[in-house]
């Protein structure tokens, strides 16, 4: 029986593929994800589901889509008897492996993975739980405009701190495997926090862009034209609040690619400690993001809304001996990866869970077929105050919210969804039958409900489990020191020749 491939998945955070020369930038150097692309199979319209860390990452690792699992925001539980692609993949026999960023909140914070080499860098806590019935109140927590207002080149920052320990423990792990002659194949999953906001990076990567053209945002609305939940978006993000100069912008803009070519440098890294380890002609490298950057397209910045910015992702699928290199035009998501990665290692769904998956796998536009074209998506946290569901099918996008006016955005014709289709004559069938279809799935009454009583239980769980002395969820690794580079107990010799690759 042929061994099963060992899986590398590679995500950034708030990476928009439009900032990626794969995808047409030509202003950005990323010349890693660059060839990782020419020899792969790029997804054209690839979405997240939910257009924030947490629940996109809950769906992600379920394949099932927020509402179904509880995945409601920021500070929502990921119940750890939801079957993650880790679980899966760890029953077959993989060792499955994390470094980085997932926003596991509650104290679950494995969720089917055998080793996770580094803390999150965000509280595992309930402390970021929003709270609908008080819209007005903006959380101290949150975004602001300071990123935008304050971007431009550092020395060091949080997020270069957590990258680098990030990669570098991820590197060391795949020269563990091949020291030690793993049978097992793996799934390594690398999580970066950038090109995530603040807008900072190192004056090599802010220099890169030094002299070079940096284009504004492409659509800028009067407020005459915003619709209902980027107004809500704006009050809640404290755009409303201070105004920025078109120069503060073309900083914020260049930071984040300066950020997006780190993150290229990372990718070239893992991707070079992969082949040194001679691990690279038996794994499948998969580039994904969690959901996209707005980067004040429309007077928005960061994400939350389902507009292309904030929810289309990069998805890139790099195994040249098994794929001829190709792009896809259908419209598919992160729900998808959990079966895919089923049918790359040879293998059915096993116990799927509370709810039936809602991805379908990849595979067939991977292998050139008629593969399903559409993406369903849900956004339940700030700046909503109702429950959003979108569908994209086709060449169209309908955004529904019992509290707003319905979207419908023919992108085919209207890429920078500048025109409402919703209350035109000819699109009332159309219309209706997103939201039938809507209403068959899922009643967004009864969510509404789930997601306030949520809200309420979590924010006062939150407040009793601060009083007095704190027993925090975060994760710390495990390092016994006595176990490791050289000690009393070990015979040097034997340690040295085990620590050495290749042997000789």
């Amino acid at each position: 029986m042929p061994r099963k491939p060992n899986i590398l998945v590679l995500m950034a955070d708030q990476l928009n593929p439009l900032a990626l020369p794969a995808y047409g930038n030509a202003v950005v150097k990323a010349p890693h994800i660059d060839a990782l692309a020419a020899s792969g199979v790029v997804f054209d319209s690839a979405y997240c589901n939910s257009p924030l860390c947490a629940p996109s990452r809950f769906s992600f690792m379920a394949g099932q889509l927020p509402s179904a699992i509880g995945a409601y925001d920021n500070a929502a539980e990921f119940p750890s008897e939801v079957p993650t692609f880790a679980h899966h993949l760890r029953h077959a026999g993989y060792h499955t492996i994390l470094s980085g960023k997932m926003h596991f909140c509650g104290a679950d914070q494995l969720h089917g993975f055998e080793e996770r080499l580094t803390p999150d860098i965000y509280p595992a806590d309930f402390g970021w739980t929003p709270d609908w019935t008080r819209f007005e109140h903006r959380p101290s927590w949150y975004h602001s405009m300071d990123s935008v207002i304050k971007a431009g080149p550092c020395v060091r920052s949080n997020q270069l701190d957590y990258d680098e320990e990030v990669v570098f423990t991820a590197r060391r792990k795949l020269y563990d495997l091949a020291r030690a002659g793993e049978r097992r194949p793996f799934c390594l999953v690398v999580s970066m926090t950038h090109p995530h906001d603040p807008y900072n990076i190192t004056r090599p990567y802010w220099d890169l862009y030094d002299g070079v053209e940096i284009a504004p945002p492409r659509v800028q609305l009067p407020e005459s034209q915003w619709d209902p939940h980027s107004r809500r978006l704006r009050h809640v993000c404290g755009l409303d609040l201070e105004s920025v100069t078109p120069e503060q912008i073309r900083a914020a803009r260049r930071a984040y690619y300066g950020a997006v070519s780190f993150v290229d440098d990372q990718v070239g890294s893992l991707l070079g400690a992969l082949a040194e380890a001679r691990l690279a002609d038996d794994t499948i490298v998969i580039l994904l993001g969690d959901h996209g950057e707005m980067l004040g397209e429309r007077g928005l910045w960061y994400k939350m809304n389902f507009f292309e910015g904030g929810s289309r992702i990069p998805l890139i699928v790099h195994a040249p001996r098994r794929f001829a290199p190709r792009r896809v035009a259908q419209s598919v998501s992160l729900v998808d990866v959990l079966p895919t990665l089923l049918d790359l290692a040879g293998l059915e769904p096993d116990g799927a869970g509370p709810a039936p998956l809602a991805g379908r796998s990849l595979l067939p536009h991977l292998e050139g077929g008629a593969g399903h074209d559409r993406v369903e998506g849900e956004y339940l946290a700030e700046g909503a105050i109702a429950p959003m569901v979108m569908i994209r099918e086709g060449r169209y996008k309908f955004i529904h919210c019992p509290a707003d006016p319905d979207q419908l955005y023919d992108l085919g014709d209207d890429p920078d969804e500048l025109r409402n289709l919703a209350a035109a004559p000819d699109q009332q069938a159309r219309c209706a039958q997103f939201r039938r279809q809507i209403e068959t799935r899922i009643s967004l009454e009864r969510l509404h409900a789930d997601v306030l009583a949520s809200q309420r239980r979590r924010r006062f769980v939150n407040q009793s489990l601060t009083q007095g002395r704190l027993a925090a969820w975060d994760y710390t690794p495990p390092r016994d020191g006595s176990q490791e580079y050289i000690r009393n107990h070990m015979d040097l010799e034997v340690m040295e020749a085990m620590a050495r690759f290749p042997r000789s």
